[in-house]
């Protein structure tokens, strides 16, 4: 499961680590939570990769009633191909997610205490992620994402069952290239990644309220 992740590297820096056409201005966020705007990279019309900013919480083309729908923040890597919420994405809108880290919780209700994972080398991160385009019968517009999960690995593994895919550079094109109308080829990536990608902190306590923001999150939790 991914319920809050970070982005807290300069807009150039992103826009250096996706190879994209167009960057977009965007301030640190050390805890982006469902259903905020997020950044998303595709591929354009013309192929490039591009950045976009959607909203975390994917609705399905066919729901009626956005508002009336529990959005899907995860998809089970396992079954997104099959199931009809994440079908259409999984063979016509896939995307990565750029990422600094993201959390899971440990601990009783209350006294939650939130772990951070991030690149032991501090750099940026790719989630394999769906987005999704809805049109209502008014004109009104809204594109979504979700992100894929998958079984955790070694790292991860203490603190949750599922964390979210991490694709490498070298398969972003694989990942991003819809054109085949079908997800077969994409479906191999979603794998857990090595246990050596991931280092684990401990983070202060102010971050289990999604409305604080701001780098002292990130400080080791109080005493």
């Amino acid at each position: 499961m991914c319920s809050r992740y970070s982005l807290t590297a300069p807009p150039e820096a992103v826009r250096a680590y996706f190879a994209t056409q167009n960057g977009l201005e965007f301030p640190a966020r050390y805890n982006i939570a469902p259903t905020q705007p997020v950044l998303i990279v595709r591929r354009s019309q013309s192929g490039e990769r591009e950045q976009h900013l959607v909203r975390w919480g994917l609705i399905p083309s066919w729901v009626k009633d956005p508002r009336e729908f529990s959005t899907l923040i995860n998809a089970r890597s396992e079954t997104a191909a099959e199931k009809p919420s994440f079908r259409g994405s999984m063979r016509h809108r896939r995307c990565l997610v750029p990422a600094t880290g993201f959390y899971e919780w440990t601990g009783k209700p209350g006294s939650k205490q939130p772990h951070l994972f991030r690149p032991r080398d501090g750099g940026l991160m790719a989630f394999a992620g769906l987005a999704e385009h809805w049109l209502g019968a008014d004109g009104s517009e809204l594109e979504t994402m979700a992100i894929l999960t998958t079984a955790a690995n070694a790292t991860m593994g203490p603190f949750h069952d599922r964390m979210p895919v991490i694709l490498a550079p070298a398969d972003f094109d694989v990942w991003l290239d819809c054109t085949p109308g079908t997800s077969k080829v994409a479906e191999s990536l979603l794998a857990p990644p090595s246990a050596s990608l991931l280092e684990v902190v401990d983070v202060s306590r102010s971050l289990n309220n999604p409305r604080n923001e701001g780098p002292e999150l990130h400080h080791a939790p109080e005493a």
